[in-house]
């Protein structure tokens, strides 16, 4: 009889067989720099017995850091590559536990009830665990899933005590403004989740817990996890607020509080750098195909010279409008934030859907929110809350532009029909997608705090859930679309519209990669520090291959 190992060995011979060594010396991979991962790890979590907090604070060792293996960062190698690679630690459980707790022991009374004893009940551990969530920034489908399976997975797989809901982002930390000095009444009062809170809310769009815009107060929201003696604050947002969740991480190890705090990141223009793709994107794709169809519809079905026009989100990158139109393979033109628009000429985007008109009697036309603002006179104002300037209305405008070609210019007729489903796109609720996803960034989130891992983001990475400290995933955030790159040329190939050389300015606006020297700039502008395009070394590393596409 053939042993196990003679077929495991059997098995590997077979499956080399279809690979050959190769002598490239660009495809060598000779070092790799690890993203190390801060942590509160201490002498006690040696000893799990032990569950006093202590301030002896340190690093956790890397052995119990990477016992769920390295992703590799830089798995695509071109010629030119250093022999270096970078990776993150991969996401999932680990021990020994940081925090601990155990379930209570339920004992049944004579009269059916029952009752909890209470010296085995973790609820009267020195150190309970208690956490809290909170959601900041725009809304996002997939935002109830993400605070639900956080939820869930805290009370059912480590026992947590208590799990609160912040209402309204950061705001939902300050205290209210009165007279009393005293006052220690919230702006919004905290929600005390539990499993039948949240049990439903993965059915619905937006926040359960509301969200907001700034409203920061480090001071405030020491204050709040103190009094309520929290040991995992989890918080999902953009970079804007993880860049503000950094800030609380730095307040709790100035005062040497033992608070683990992580955040998952989300946006719905999937412009943070470094993940795979931020959850929710891929029901924002499906929710605008609805307004698409619409416009294809409307456009198709009126005459003479019908054209839609759909405004999609998206300030400074074009991914939601660029994957709606290839998901709908009935756009004629996509105008995105990284393309400059010409609007006339051998170029020009008029002609070309004059064109389209002409040849099928109908366009139409996705314009991303925060494309083409150079053509229109910029004021000062900004948006309330983010502080970001305050985008002129580009697709408007472009329709106006339409309207003016066709029936001023060629004489000729048009039936506009204009949509703005922007925020329709991000009120839906997860599809199957996303909602896997999401469970998946919220049980390894725990998992990471719980091992006393902190200052650290969850995100997926070439297919694998890591650790990502934060410093980094927002020090070349938020990143753009490749005008170069496979998507682009993917949706040239859909429209057969004009591809306008780009200006050097252009250029430099929209390449966010590791190795820019504007994203460089920007690293050391930022009170994070550190930079995503260079090692310790200072080894420097190509731009990232595009996000979400294979």
């Amino acid at each position: 009889m053939t042993s196990h190992s003679e077929n495991d060995n059997d098995s590997t011979t077979a499956n080399t067989n279809f690979f050959a060594p190769t002598s490239l010396d660009f495809a060598a991979c000779h070092q790799v720099f690890v993203a190390e991962v801060e942590s509160l790890y201490n002498s006690n979590d040696n000893n799990p017995g032990d569950t006093a907090p202590t301030s002896d604070f340190s690093a956790k060792p890397q052995q119990q850091q990477s016992d769920q293996g390295l992703v590799l960062v830089d798995t695509i190698r071109k010629p030119g590559m250093p022999n270096q690679s970078r990776a993150f630690y991969r996401a999932g459980p680990r021990y020994p536990l940081h925090f601990q707790s155990k379930p209570p022991i339920i004992s049944k009374k004579e009269d059916g009830g029952e009752t909890v004893d209470k010296e085995n009940d973790d609820h009267d551990n020195p150190q309970p665990l208690n956490a809290a969530i909170v959601t900041a920034g725009g809304l996002c489908p997939g935002l109830n899933n993400v605070v639900r399976e956080l939820t869930l997975f805290l009370y059912h797989r480590y026992h947590a005590h208590q799990v609160w809901g912040v209402r309204g982002g950061w705001n939902g930390f300050l205290k209210k403004k009165t007279s009393d000095n005293d006052n220690n009444q919230l702006q919004y009062e905290p929600i005390l989740l539990t499993p039948e809170w949240v049990n439903n809310i993965h059915h619905q769009g937006g926040s359960a817990l509301q969200t907001s815009r700034g409203g920061l107060d480090e001071t405030q929201v020491l204050q709040f996890l103190q009094q309520r003696n929290i040991s995992h604050l989890y918080i999902i947002g953009g970079d804007g607020t993880h860049r503000a969740a950094y800030k609380v991480h730095q307040a709790c190890r100035a005062q040497n509080l033992n608070i683990a705090i992580a955040g998952i990141p989300k946006t719905i223009d999937n412009d943070i750098d470094y993940i795979d793709r931020s959850f929710g994107f891929y029901s924002a794709i499906e929710a605008a195909q609805a307004s698409i169809r619409t416009a294809l519809v409307e456009a198709r079905c009126t005459l003479p010279n019908g054209v839609g026009v759909v405004k999609i989100m998206g300030r400074s990158a074009g991914f939601l409008a660029a994957f709606a139109a290839l998901r709908s393979g009935d756009v004629d033109a996509v105008l995105v934030p990284e393309v400059p628009i010409q609007l006339r000429g051998p170029n020009g985007i008029l002609p070309h859907i004059f064109r389209r008109v002409q040849e099928k009697q109908h366009a139409v036309v996705v314009v991303a929110e925060g494309a083409g603002q150079d053509l229109l006179e910029q004021t000062q104002e900004t948006e309330a809350g983010s502080g970001n300037p305050k985008l002129m209305p580009i697709a408007e405008y472009i329709r106006d532009q339409i309207i003016h070609y066709f029936q001023v210019e060629q004489g000729q007729q048009v039936r506009m029909k204009y949509l703005d489903p922007s925020y329709s796109v991000r009120s839906v609720p997860a599809n199957a997608t996303d909602s896997l996803y999401c469970t998946q960034l919220a049980h390894n989130a725990v998992h990471g705090c719980m091992s006393g891992l902190t200052g650290f983001s969850c995100g997926m990475v070439n297919n694998r859930t890591v650790y990502i400290p934060i410093p980094q995933l927002v020090a070349t955030s938020p990143r753009s679309m490749d005008p170069n790159g496979p998507i682009w040329d993917r949706i040239l190939a859909m429209t057969g519209q004009p591809n306008p050389s780009q200006p050097a300015a252009a250029l430099s606006k929209v390449n966010h990669s590791p190795t820019s020297t504007n994203d460089k700039d920007r690293a050391q502008e930022t009170p994070l520090g550190g930079t995503a395009s260079t090692t310790s070394v200072g080894t420097s590393f190509p731009k990232l291959p595009e996000p979400t596409v294979h």
